[in-house]
């Protein structure tokens, strides 16, 4: 009773739900609702404080920027059913998502210079000679159907994965240790049909997430950048339910020395055996597997193929029957 006091009187007053109405389109920084809502930082931030520790709100820092969502679980229940009972053609609210609207397209249009000022460098399957469509089409051909419940993306980069998931998921969590791509993921995910899902800085070393989490965890193209994979691999093991699902999409082994080297790979792929012992080390085991090959380039001189594995794993308990 005391907490749902609590929730109730953070809400009970006119500019938290002004604040409550906007985090629930999509999670905004202080600085972009200090924007919308014409009123100054302090008295904002004094609005958050106090909807964060009601539970409503989640709060989390990025750099200088400290971003808002609704908060999960009975928090974004309670403020779900308080903002189903507010007029929605009241002209303050009506006002406040217009401004809303121009703080995301001018967020959609920094993004966009941010991708041309660094090219399409990014997206390693182009490096690779690799199509995004054709990876994710094989790393769905792997899950299970239906429904696939609460999803955690290591290493999201631009979000692209959770946008084509997000029909299937009941909440999605991309991760990322790039502010830059975080923009365009942000971008990527502002639209409605994406409030489910939202990204955070985070290290996938020490993801902030509690154990046994999710239900399925995705690491693509993600570990050869890794120093200690065994660590990465123990930390998504440590979030996924007992009956969940971790997928991995990297390198097979190669000896393209000039890929690793313009890309920073720590590692030159991983053989089926490795992976095997590595996601058994963190109490996982393979349930099925794919590979892909990329198209040879255009070059004056003989290179090896490269390769693309798919592991989809489970804890060691969820396959014995």
């Amino acid at each position: 009773m005391d907490a749902l006091l609590t929730a109730l009187r953070a809400a009970a007053e006119p500019s938290r739900l002004r604040l409550l109405a906007l985090v629930a389109q999509a999670p905004f920084c202080v600085h972009e609702l200090t924007d919308i809502l014409g009123q100054s930082q302090p008295r904002l931030s004094r609005h958050l404080r106090l909807l964060v520790e009601a539970g409503l709100l989640s709060r989390s820092r990025e750099g200088v920027n400290v971003w808002f969502a609704l908060a999960e679980g009975p928090g974004a229940d309670l403020a779900r059913e308080i903002l189903a009972r507010l007029p929605p053609d009241a002209p303050l609210l009506q006002a406040d998502r217009r401004q809303a609207a121009r703080v995301l397209a001018e967020r959609a249009r920094n993004a966009s210079e941010c991708f041309r000022r660094q090219g399409a460098a990014w997206d390693e399957s182009s490096e690779l000679g690799l199509s995004s469509a054709v990876m994710e089409d094989t790393l769905l051909a792997l899950l299970p159907e239906g429904k696939l419940g609460r999803m955690l993306d290591i290493g999201t980069g631009t979000g692209r994965l959770l946008e084509r998931l997000a029909p299937r998921i009941s909440f999605g969590l991309g991760i990322d240790a790039s502010r830059e791509m975080l923009a365009l993921a942000r971008a990527r995910l502002a639209d409605a049909a994406y409030r489910h899902c939202r990204v955070q800085l985070a290290d996938m070393y020490r993801l902030p997430q509690a154990d046994a989490n999710f239900d399925l965890v995705v690491l693509q193209m993600v570990l050869h950048y890794a120093e200690e994979p065994a660590a990465v691999l123990h930390e998504a093991a440590r979030v996924l339910r007992p009956e969940g699902w971790l997928v991995v999409v990297d390198l097979a082994p190669h000896d393209r020395v000039d890929i690793a080297a313009k890309l920073a790979h720590r590692w030159q792929g991983f053989a089926e055996a490795r992976m095997t012992a590595l996601l058994r080390a963190a109490g996982l085991a393979i349930a099925a597997r794919r590979e892909i090959a990329a198209p040879l380039p255009v070059s004056p001189l003989p290179v090896s193929p490269l390769s693309v594995s798919f592991w989809a794993a489970r804890p060691a308990a969820a396959l014995v029957t």
